[in-house]
């Protein structure tokens, strides 16, 4: 499975704003959906806090489709 990789500027992103980044979520409710549905998992853990604060490396996972965050702050 291949997991793209999801520039930022600063060196963290809460949860939620990076699934919609990554193109995981269509927007602020369906990230939320999401993740209380227990659909999320960063680094292979499901994650139920919207606000977990995402570093550089962290992958996250949505039915199958991986992100990893590359901070470049």
């Amino acid at each position: 499975m291949s997991i793209r990789d999801v520039s930022i500027r600063d060196d963290s992103i809460r949860l939620g704003q990076f699934l919609k980044l990554a193109g995981l979520a269509e927007d602020g409710s369906h990230a939320k959906d999401l993740i209380e549905a227990q659909d999320v998992t960063v680094n292979d853990e499901v994650e139920v806090r919207r606000g977990r604060q995402l570093r550089h490396g962290d992958v996250v996972a949505v039915d199958g489709e991986k992100a990893r965050l590359v901070a470049n702050g």
